[in-house]
């Protein structure tokens, strides 16, 4: 083969070099369309919102369904098409000030109907929920604006440092889904009316489910699964200490021991509960009747689960003699739960804050109407949507607050600005100082909108 002349060399490096632009520009490329996408994404939801509030539109409508051949392979991918049931109408409006999980403000209150694009007769799909007091609310963190995330974050109670998301609550996600642990305080026809929410007005819901402690809450969940009548294994059982008692004075007493032949070793099994409740049985020689007396003394004081050490040293002595092996590390019937959790969750690094009110903030959260009251609003004075007295809104204002919304950034960066959140149909104006937050103004969102 003849040796590649310097022209052909000339040739297959510059070749080389225009591959190499060429893949940095589609490098380019694609990054200019994700960010297109992302983009436009964000601008059609911001569409999609605008007009449902004006009620020209539903938010997002139901795309066709698939072919059932097509959603079997996708659902066999793990790749399915989500249609929201409903969407939340919220105190919470926006996401600042929301907060961050449905405990830190028990007063925050939501509504959820049910489509009727989903269900031909919504409200039948709800029979039988109101015996329920809670449910689990699966939706979607639809305002997450560029939908990016990150394989760490840093939540706000950890203060800046960093942990892997997946040991957190955080919105920014691979798959945008929420849960939250809501309270069930009606239904009304096709419409769940909520309490101690998380949620912002528009959230779109996948699913709800009924909580029940006995299935979720692991402090109440029991391995209910009874042992195998038909299994080989012997059956432990559980001996009361009187019972024990008997039973040793029987095996002591009794002939049966001393009628086997002297050239088999001779053992004899003693069920002994230990203090778990769960029993093991012990196999001894029949000539050890001073253990006997150890493990009766034993019995007595109620301590099933040791044996003295003498009584060790002497089943030792025998190669036969040892103790089975227990279940008691293991789950078994009628054993407890137990749940762990990280420890910055109990003790953040960063505390609760107090709240307090100036006397004209007060004083404006006191001329806004509870939402129940009959009759058309008294002159000019605002009125709640969904809290139920200005005291209801003073607990949900101390709620969001106490738990510090701001975000690390804002902590940091922002500490001398003013802080601005919406809580139903009330803005508020707050500042942040050293262990503490004060809410400055309390005014309706309609009187905000038109000054501004």
């Amino acid at each position: 083969m003849s040796p590649v002349c310097d022209c052909c060399c000339e040739r297959v490096k510059t070749l080389n070099q225009q591959v190499s632009v060429m893949r940095k520009e589609i490098k380019n490329l694609r990054q200019m369309l994700g960010s297109a996408v992302r983009s436009h994404r964000k601008h059609m939801m911001s569409i999609q919102s605008a007009v449902s509030k004006v009620g020209l539109c539903e938010p997002d409508p139901t795309p066709p369904p698939p072919s059932p051949a097509s959603s079997q392979a996708a659902l066999e991918q793990g790749n399915i098409q989500t249609v929201p049931i409903g969407y939340i109408s919220s105190c919470f409006s926006v996401k600042n000030g929301t907060p961050r999980q449905p405990t830190i403000c028990g007063p925050s209150r939501a509504e959820l109907r049910i489509r009727p694009s989903v269900f031909n007769n919504p409200e039948h799909a709800l029979v039988g929920l109101e015996l329920y007091s809670h449910v689990w609310v699966i939706f979607l963190f639809h305002k997450n604006g560029h939908l990016s995330y990150k394989a760490k974050v840093k939540p706000p109670r950890l203060d800046g440092r960093r942990v892997g998301v997946y040991s957190t609550r955080s919105p920014h996600r691979p798959n945008a889904l929420g849960l939250t642990l809501a309270k069930l305080d009606k239904i009304a026809g096709d419409t769940i009316h909520l309490s101690d929410v998380d949620m912002i007005a528009g959230t779109p819901v996948l699913d709800i489910k009924p909580y029940i402690p006995e299935y979720d809450s692991p402090h109440t969940r029991i391995d209910s699964e009874p042992p195998d009548p038909n299994s080989d294994q012997p059956q432990a059982t559980t001996v009361s200490p009187n019972e024990t008692t008997d039973i040793l004075n029987l095996h002591k007493d009794s002939d049966v021991i001393s009628e086997r032949p002297d050239d088999d070793v001779s053992e004899t099994e003693i069920p002994l509960a230990d203090s778990s409740g769960v029993s093991a049985q012990l196999s001894l020689p029949k000539d050890l009747h001073s253990v006997l007396e150890d493990v009766k003394h034993y019995v007595t004081q109620g301590d099933l689960c040791q044996l003295s050490c003498e009584s060790k040293d002497q089943l030792s002595d025998s190669p036969k003699t040892k103790l089975q092996e227990s279940t008691v590390d293991h789950p078994h019937y009628g054993e407890e739960a137990r749940s762990t959790i990280a420890g910055w969750i109990r003790e953040p690094p960063v505390g609760s804050l107090d709240v307090r009110f100036t006397p004209h903030a007060e004083r404006e959260l006191a001329e806004f109407l509870p939402s129940h009251l009959p009759g058309p609003p008294e002159g000019d004075r605002p009125r709640f949507k969904f809290l139920r007295s200005p005291e209801e809104a003073a607990a949900a204002i101390r709620g969001v607050l106490s738990a510090d919304p701001r975000s690390v950034y804002r902590r940091t960066r922002c500490r001398d600005r003013l802080f601005f959140f919406t809580l139903d149909t009330a803005d508020i104006t707050c500042w942040f100082g050293p262990g503490f937050a004060e809410v400055l103004q309390v005014r309706p969102v309609e009187q905000h909108i038109a000054s501004v």
